[in-house]
């Protein structure tokens, strides 16, 4: 089955050059990428320049300024030059007469969103924009903001303190009623806590949060894709170990169901060009 990783930056002036994912791309054995453009980082070319230099490696997810009252126009320019998606906040809004101007030119020119949100993704205003734009697929990042929030939890657990709110989780997983929503699972780094010292094989306290079997019963294989988060990773657990570890905890899933959620659906929504 083809890997996907769905979440990798790649940069000439921060992170890494896309020659540094390549060569953790190839010791893991994943053969396609999602390259996602960095927080205000305007200028895309780059990732334009990897899929060019590498064709069939890469799809590019871009960035536009939603506060300009022209980035409709500026994403459909994007999307003329091969750009697979678009990375926009949950709390995103557009200025001028519709505040979903950003989200519908999205939907009309037949990319999908990378959704980063935090707390914002729990909220019934992101519902509504998501029912607002029902043929635009909406990937949520990072387990839905919900990594943070369970490593927080499993620690205060521990030590006898005060369990975080467990209304975020059951609010972004009732998003699954939404057709068009997606979310990115990702490496056990995100949301389990190191062991000190780190054990072996296994590096992570335990019990682990039930993140993903959780986002597996509510949203589907059909709708979980695996994302790296290259390079920060690279400071948790690493890129090889981001992938070994979520295909170990889903190993009691059909191999059908797994080579959806670590490739195919990925490139139903972020479609590689050759």
């Amino acid at each position: 089955m083809p890997i996907v990783d769905t979440h990798c930056h790649v940069s000439q002036v921060y992170y890494e050059p896309v020659e540094v994912l390549l060569f953790q791309m190839d010791r893991a054995g994943v053969d396609h990428a999602v390259l996602i453009q960095m927080r205000e980082e305007y200028d895309n070319e780059y990732q334009f320049e990897c899929e060019r230099r590498y064709p069939g490696r890469f799809a590019s997810v871009v960035l536009v300024d939603h506060n300009s009252p022209d980035a409709p126009v500026q994403l459909e320019r994007l999307a003329e030059q091969g750009a697979a998606g678009v990375r926009l906040r949950a709390d995103v809004r557009s200025p001028g007469d519709d505040p979903l101007a950003i989200w519908r030119a999205a939907e009309r020119l037949g990319l999908a969103v990378s959704c980063q949100g935090g707390g914002a993704l729990a909220s019934p205003q992101f519902a509504e924009l998501v029912a607002a734009v029902p043929r635009l697929p909406i990937v949520l990042e990072h387990l839905a903001g919900q990594h943070g929030l369970s490593r927080t939890g499993q620690a205060a657990e521990r030590s006898g303190g005060r369990q975080v709110d467990d209304s975020g989780p059951a609010a972004v997983l009732g998003l699954a009623r939404f057709p068009n929503v997606y979310v990115k699972i990702t490496g056990l780094g995100e949301f389990a806590e190191r062991a000190m010292p780190v054990t072996h094989p296994f590096p992570f306290v335990q019990p682990i949060p039930p993140l993903l079997d959780q986002f597996c019963d509510a949203f589907g294989p059909d709708r979980l894709m695996w994302g790296s988060d290259y390079p920060p990773v690279s400071i948790r657990e690493g890129y090889a170990n981001a992938l070994r570890f979520p295909m170990e905890a889903l190993a009691g899933r059909s191999d059908a169901d797994r080579a959806r959620i670590f490739g195919e659906t990925a490139l139903k929504v972020f479609p590689i060009r050759r």
